[in-house]
């Protein structure tokens, strides 16, 4: 996945929208405000970094070695992926979409019933 679908993807989701709050170079996707993914523009292949259940992220770190821990991130809620190719793209999509998820399940109500398409 590149730049571009890794983009296009997350703005797919309902209620996503992208800014670049931390200055030029950070991308970051947020749905109701609040962050879900992450890149570099400039070194899009250095890493993503998604949110991700504690105990999922240990055992993705162990079975993969393009799943880091959180690059400037808290290390126990967000993995930095490289998308280097050795994951299918199916399995990022998948990453992504529990990122998104974990963050809409927080949401007040009657937020998440406006994400529902």
């Amino acid at each position: 996945m590149n730049i571009e679908e890794f983009r296009e993807y997350c703005l797919a989701k309902p209620g996503t929208t992208e800014a670049m709050p931390f200055g030029e170079d950070t991308l970051v996707f947020k749905v109701c405000g609040k962050i879900f993914a992450l890149t570099n523009v400039n070194t899009y292949s250095s890493g993503i970094n998604l949110k991700c259940d504690p105990t999922l992220a240990i055992e993705l770190r162990e079975k993969y070695t393009c799943v880091l821990p959180g690059y400037h991130m808290s290390k126990k809620h967000w993995n930095t992926i490289v998308p280097d190719g050795s994951v299918p793209d199916k399995l990022l999509q998948q990453w992504i979409d529990d990122s998104y998820n974990l963050i809409v399940q927080k949401l007040p109500k009657a937020l998440q019933a406006s994400l529902v398409t």
